[in-house]
């Protein structure tokens, strides 16, 4: 049986897939990850983008911030691909408890995913620092340099830097998911940003599906690992 046909036979045989997804997901949409060979740790800029990323960073630079910010992270026009979308269905369907993501670009929801555990936050959401008011992508677009509220205050999206904690109702939200989940499928991601990767240690389910371009530590673990694109692999699936 080849690969694609196990995948199926394992989508057929689950009722409760919760897929676990990294920067690998998007790539396909145009948005860079950050860790392949032309990845944003690979490009030079003045400070390291783990440095430029950082709540200290933000706090102390915000105009540099801002502008890798704005060049590098808010990728105009990406549009979910084919992966964001069979997950999607899958979830419509009722196969599917939802996404547990590493990412912030937002292309889950925007694919039609209702379930959504963003455990680095989103783009979509910016919040003043100082009174705390809401603003939208759109707003911090339409800004130029640093974004400030009318009180004054800094608008900071809601994405977690380096040094941030992540959301606590949004770590039970995917620790929930996965514990509850007949098949984790893990995609995109290398499985090396913690504490986000350490939470597939929660799945019990009765099957773990890598589907990565590389390889990962939980290979040896998994009834089946697929080396391709994402949504190469799932736009072949049938939701069923």
């Amino acid at each position: 049986m080849d690969e694609i046909a196990k995948l199926q036979q394992i989508f057929d045989d689950s009722n409760k897939i919760v897929f676990f997804t990294g920067a690998g997901v998007s790539t396909e949409s145009g948005i860079p990850d950050f860790r392949s060979v032309d990845g944003l740790y690979n490009q030079k800029y003045d400070y390291p983008p783990e440095e430029i990323l950082s709540h200290t960073f933000f706090r102390n630079k915000p105009a540099e911030f801002y502008r890798f910010y704005r060049d590098k992270i808010l990728i105009k026009g990406a549009k979910p691909n084919p992966a964001h979308l069979k997950m999607a269905e899958f979830e419509r369907k009722g196969k599917c408890l939802g996404v547990v993501t590493q990412n912030i670009d937002g292309l889950h929801t925007a694919a039609g995913s209702k379930n959504v555990a963003e455990l680095h936050g989103t783009v979509y959401k910016n919040h003043c620092v100082k009174c705390h008011k809401f603003y939208g992508l759109d707003d911090i677009m339409a800004k130029s340099g640093v974004p400030y509220c009318d009180c004054g205050g800094i608008i900071k999206p809601d994405v977690v830097l380096y040094e941030e904690s992540l959301d606590e109702n949004t770590i039970y939200q995917a620790i929930d998911m996965i514990s509850h989940a007949d098949c984790l499928v893990i995609t995109g991601t290398s499985l090396v940003v913690y504490p986000a990767a350490s939470f597939v240690r929660y799945f019990n389910g009765k099957y773990l599906v890598i589907i990565n371009k590389s390889r990962t530590s939980m290979d040896s673990s998994a009834d089946l690992a697929i080396y391709d694109a994402v949504g190469k692999v799932l736009s072949q699936i049938e939701v069923r």
